[in-house]
This record gives structure tokens, C-alpha cells and sequence, in this order.
């Protein structure tokens, strides 16, 4: 069975940083690219940032490009996004997926807010 767990979530003032971990099971990680997702209240999911299955490609939404990082540790079957220089317009939950590019509410999600 395919899961996903994530965590790292929580409330932060903007400018400041969190760092999500996606916990993956039940798939051979390491093959997979991964992607992490994220839906705001009002709002669709919108896609956030990939990473290639040996971590040697990512890429990411322009709205986040240059303060978010995606990264994996292959040997722990995690996935992670180092969030930084967090804005308001950031408040969602967050949720990680297998798939490049890929938008997908696989887990139960973490929630970031950023508020003052």
C-alpha cells in the first residue's frame, strides 16, 4: 500500500522558514520522481516544486522559485521542501505526491500558516 506522510507544518511569521518532510512507504522511492502540492483556502491545488528520482533535477512554480528548496534522502524514503522568506499568500495545506509536476492530495497534508 502506497503512503504518504506529511509533516513539518505550522504557523510562522512571514519571513521566516519551515521545512516540510514527506515520509513515503509501500514503493520503491528511489524510482519515483516526487512533487509537493499545495491548496489555500478559495483556491485550487496548485503544484509547488519537483524533484527527479536521484535528486539530480528539480524544478519549481515561479511563485515560489528562489525561496523554496526541494530535496530527497533516498535512503530515508523522504522527500522534503525547506520553505524560506515565507509570505501570507504561502498559508495552505501542503501535501506531497509521487509524479513530476503532479498536483495530488495522496496524504493527509501538513498546514502551513503565515501570519503576523
Amino acid at each position: 500500500e502506497v503512503r504518504l506522510v506529511e509533516s513539518g507544518g505550522g504557523l510562522v511569521q512571514p519571513g521566516g522558514s519551515l521545512r516540510l518532510s514527506c515520509a513515503a512507504s509501500g514503493f520503491t522511492f528511489s524510482t519515483y520522481h516526487m512533487s509537493w502540492a499545495r491548496h489555500a483556502p478559495g483556491k485550487g491545488l496548485e503544484w509547488v516544486s519537483s524533484i527527479s528520482p536521484s535528486g539530480g533535477s528539480t524544478t519549481y512554480a515561479v511563485s515560489v522559485k528562489c525561496r523554496f528548496t526541494i530535496s530527497r534522502d533516498n535512503a530515508k524514503n523522504t522527500v522534503y521542501l525547506q520553505m524560506n522568506n515565507l509570505k501570507p499568500d504561502d498559508t495552505a495545506m501542503y501535501y506531497c505526491a509521487t509524479g513530476w509536476q503532479s498536483a495530488i492530495k495522496a496524504g493527509q497534508g501538513t498546514q502551513v500558516t503565515v501570519s503576523s
